[in-house]
C-alpha cells in the first residue's frame, strides 16, 4: 500500500522504509496507471532537467525498490520492466 499523502509505504502489514527517491520513483509510477516510461522519461519526470545523471541511475532505483517491495525481486509484480520501452508499475 501507498500512501501518498503521507509519503508511507507498507507491504504485508510492515511499514517499508524509502529514501527520497525511492518514494518519488515509485509514487511517479504508481499514479501513472501502468502506462511504460523510458527511463530517460523517468529521469527527467522524477530527477528532473537538470540532472547530472544517466539514465541507468533508474536501473539501480528500481532494482533498490524491487529489493524492498517484490515478495520475489527476481521475478517482480509489480516493478515490471518492459523490454525495449523502460518500466512500468501494476497494481494487484
Amino acid at each position: 500500500m501507498i500512501n501518498l499523502d503521507t509519503r508511507t509505504v507498507v507491504r504485508a502489514g510492515r511499514p517499508i522504509k524509502l529514501t527520497h527517491r525511492e518514494f518519488e520513483l515509485l509514487a511517479f509510477l504508481a499514479r501513472s496507471g501502468g502506462r511504460v516510461f523510458s527511463r530517460e522519461e523517468l529521469v527527467r519526470q522524477v530527477w528532473g532537467l537538470e540532472h547530472p545523471g544517466q539514465a541507468r541511475t533508474v536501473d539501480n532505483f528500481i532494482a533498490q525498490l524491487r529489493a524492498k517491495l517484490e515478495q520475489d525481486p527476481e521475478q517482480p509484480k509489480h516493478l515490471l520492466t518492459i523490454r525495449g520501452s523502460g518500466y512500468r508499475f501494476v497494481a494487484e
